[in-house]
This record gives C-alpha cells, sequence and structure tokens, in this order.
C-alpha cells in the first residue's frame, strides 16, 4: 500500500477517542444461577453489585483485580423473557489448559458444545453456559 492509500485512513485515526475494552453484558433469567456458575466454572468473582428498582447487574471479575475488563450480568426483575439470540459470537476465555477447563465447566453445568481440538495455534474447545451462551476455551501455542 503507498503511503497517499494510508493518508486517508491515518487522518480518520486521528480525530478517533482512545478506547479500551470495558465489558461484555449478558441479559440473564436466572441471576444467582449464572453467577454461581461462573464462579464455580472459571474462578470470577462479584466484585459489584448494582441494585436500581427495574434490574440487578452483578459485575464479575477475577479476583483480586479491581479494573479492565469484566462479565456482567444483568437481570430484569420484572420477570420479562429472555432468548439468547444468535446475532453475536461467543465470549472467549483465555486458558491454561484448555482440556481441563472444558472438563471442569461441563462439571459445574456448561453442556459440552465442541470437545477440544488443535489448530495450528492454539487449542480450542466450545461449551454453552446454562443458558445457551456460547462460551469459547482457548489455550494459545508458545512458540
Amino acid at each position: 500500500m503507498t503511503d497517499a492509500a494510508t493518508a486517508p485512513a491515518a487522518a480518520a485515526l486521528a480525530g478517533a477517542p482512545s478506547v479500551r475494552f470495558g465489558f461484555m453484558k449478558f441479559v440473564v433469567r436466572d441471576l444467582q444461577g449464572m453467577a454461581d456458575f461462573y464462579t464455580r466454572a472459571f474462578g470470577l468473582a462479584v466484585t459489584q453489585t448494582i441494585d436500581l428498582p427495574d434490574i440487578t447487574e452483578l459485575v464479575l471479575r477475577r479476583p483480586g483485580e479491581e479494573a479492565g475488563f469484566s462479565l456482567i450480568l444483568y437481570w430484569n426483575k420484572d420477570g420479562r423473557p429472555v432468548e439468547v439470540g444468535s446475532g453475536h459470537g461467543p465470549l472467549g476465555l483465555y486458558l491454561r489448559d484448555v482440556d481441563a477447563a472444558y472438563a471442569w465447566a461441563v462439571s459445574q453445568g456448561a453442556t459440552p458444545h465442541r470437545p477440544p481440538w488443535d489448530t495450528e495455534a492454539m487449542r480450542v474447545a466450545f461449551v454453552l453456559d446454562p443458558e445457551g451462551r456460547e462460551l469459547e476455551l482457548i489455550s494459545m501455542r508458545r512458540p
């Protein structure tokens, strides 16, 4: 690519705000059940509870981390139906041992979706959380 071709893209980026990833939010049917699952299956901890008249949110992070990316479980208090749709991909989780994480998650209530397999750069598996959301378990290969 020539400098002339990249100049418009660079100019557009110069005005873009600086961002960092903050959270992924799952609207759930069973707030406590889902919090228990993510705590047991992946070692996350509830670090904050936001309780408003219409909704409750639980912020989950790795223990000891008060900042950075989090998973938020969002629950509507009015009991409206919640359905997992198809307009999104899986939540990706990096792990040291995909096979052990896959087996542990299934033992804690996840549904097996695709058992572990190897690609050139990583080991991958998929499970579904108890409400049917797809989770991608990834272990990157070290060079």
